[in-house]
């Protein structure tokens, strides 16, 4: 149990920095920054890498929150 505790952190803190740098690669590819900051607003274009790399974040981020659950469950 405890390994899945600390699997769930680093999968968590990957994915985030996976998101985070999908988000810098299209703020460097595009300079549009203002679309980073209306997020709520459907502007963002990712380019094909930046959105495998924004999903992998994503899906990551998820699968941290799914054994969180488990592990709050399981106990």
């Amino acid at each position: 149990m405890i390994y899945l505790a600390m699997i769930e952190q680093v999968l968590f803190f990957i994915g985030l920095l996976a998101f985070l740098v999908s988000l810098a690669m299209y703020a460097g590819r595009t300079r549009d920054f203002k679309s980073l900051l209306v997020f709520w607003q459907p502007t963002i274009s990712f380019s094909r890498t930046e959105f495998l790399v924004n999903r992998s974040g994503l899906t990551l981020m998820l699968v941290a929150v799914a054994i969180r659950m488990a592990l709050y469950f399981l106990r």
